[in-house]
């Protein structure tokens, strides 16, 4: 596993830090958001969306259905991108976003990924 890039989108005070990484399994995903989890204590949502040859999955960590992990997936396929993960790691700021906000929050974290 190796973390490729980060970044940084802030909305209405919630945070949202992305995270790029090369993986070649599963376990790799794992370990990466058990790291990231033991780094963000205060962080309220850890979203993460991975494709690994055939296997593609996502995560919404109790955001709204289709809100966040599927942008992220979305962004993987749209790239052609194989053996990678990514994840953004949300700081609520204290104010709902509401899901057209959202998606998009989580989808630029996404995308600055790759700039």
């Amino acid at each position: 596993m190796k973390e490729i890039s980060k970044s940084f989108v802030e909305n209405k005070k919630s945070k949202f830090y992305g995270y790029l990484y090369s993986i070649t399994s599963e376990d790799e995903v794992n370990t990466i958001l058990s790291e990231l989890k033991k780094e963000n204590k205060k962080a309220k949502h850890f979203v993460y969306a991975y494709k690994i040859r055939t296997i593609e999955r996502k995560n919404e960590d109790k955001e709204p259905s289709g809100t966040a992990g599927m942008p992220l997936l979305d962004l993987i396929k749209v790239k052609n991108l194989d053996n990678t993960l990514i994840i953004v790691v949300r700081y609520f700021g204290g104010t709902l976003l509401g899901r057209g906000l959202l998606t998009r929050s989580y989808r630029e974290a996404a995308s600055k990924l790759f700039e």
